[in-house]
């Protein structure tokens, strides 16, 4: 006779077996993004996390934000005189210190050392075509910032003094650019510090390149396109001083903010090969952040999107858009900024 309990036990485990992926995948528990509508014209696309209450956000219309109790309550005010100015990006080193970057027009950096009350022009740059793109700082005295090409060379300058004074690198310590290629603007993050404290930069456009030490790798990223190439790269880790194999790029064309072909790539050996992940990012991506070795975040225009295991699957785990993604330097927090004045920050269940 037939044991009943034993065939339906052993049913269950082949339907267990054979749909196990799918099973496992609706088991991880997934974040979500709780987004603050802050009714303030402006597009974010400048982020800096300082610690799990410190975040500084900047924007166009000349605006600056700022939240000293995680996100609670925000302090916005206009940089004076620069009211028509975009700052696309902000590197803020605690509740009063922080450094902001006007793109063009001319192209302007600016630090306050009073929370944001008054600013002071630490670099001006009027040369014809001028246009900065992003700023990392490795530490609160040391940082960079790149622009488009200038006579074919790309545009870095350095400061060694927290911003007070920047020193432009000469012709023939910037790489030369493709024609068709430059950087994007779109979230300060295509510029990073690898573990032995070279720059790792990634470009965009009519051709789409990384760049570190002496470096230049071709990425397989889609691009052909002045709307299209890599828009953000990170490193595995940014910030700890341990040799750092894994690298990150994500992009696309962002006037087809929907196609998912070739917008993510991940490295596992510093660049020398790329693996395209299994399900990508649901479109365009023009940031994105390590939380941990495992654990990515990447945000674009029609959403954000979350990985567990080191960019092989990505899940979608909100519609809202944003334009930048960052991690706390200290802590663990992850905060986002997009159009209309619009942040989010990445929320756990309990």
């Amino acid at each position: 006779m037939i044991n009943r309990r034993r065939l339906f036990f052993s049913f269950f485990l082949l339907l267990l077996i054979g749909f196990s992926p799918d099973i496992l995948s609706q088991r991880k528990i997934l974040p979500h993004v709780e987004v603050f509508n802050t009714g303030i014209k402006t597009s974010l696309r400048g982020l800096s996390v300082v610690n799990n209450n410190v975040v500084w956000v900047s924007g166009s219309n000349g605006m600056v934000g700022k939240s000293s109790n995680g996100g609670k309550n925000w302090k916005w005010m206009t940089v004076k005189g620069f009211e028509k100015n975009d700052f696309r990006d902000i590197e803020a080193f605690d509740a009063n210190n922080a450094i902001i970057m006007a793109i063009a027009d001319p192209a302007y950096i600016l630090k306050t050392t009073d929370g944001g009350e008054t600013w002071k022009v630490v670099y001006e740059n009027k040369t014809k075509g001028m246009f900065l793109d992003a700023m990392e700082f490795r530490d609160p005295r040391n940082g960079y910032v790149i622009g488009d090409p200038v006579d074919g060379r790309f545009f870095i300058a350095k400061t060694s003094d927290g911003g007070n004074s920047w020193q432009e690198l000469a012709a023939e310590e910037r790489f030369a650019a493709d024609s068709g290629e430059a950087f994007f603007a779109s979230s300060g993050t295509n510029l990073r510090f690898l573990y032995n404290e070279s720059l790792v930069l990634a470009s965009g456009g009519k051709n789409s390149r990384l760049f570190y030490d002496k470096t230049i790798i071709d990425l397989p990223m889609t691009k052909g396109k002045e709307t299209a190439g890599t828009n953000s790269v990170a490193v595995f880790d940014n910030y700890k001083k341990t040799k750092a194999n894994k690298i990150i790029i994500v992009g696309g064309d962002f006037t087809a903010d929907s196609i998912t072909n070739n917008n993510c790539f991940v490295s596992n050996n510093g660049g020398r090969s790329w693996e395209k992940p299994k399900s990508p990012p649901n479109g365009y991506r023009s940031c994105v952040e390590f939380l941990n070795k495992e654990t990515i975040v990447t945000c674009g225009l029609n959403g954000v999107d979350y990985s567990f295991d080191g960019g092989k699957d990505f899940y979608s785990i909100s519609k809202e858009g944003f334009h930048v993604c960052r991690r706390a330097r200290i802590g663990n927090t992850v905060y986002f900024a997009g159009g209309n004045g619009k942040i989010g920050k990445l929320v756990w269940p309990e």
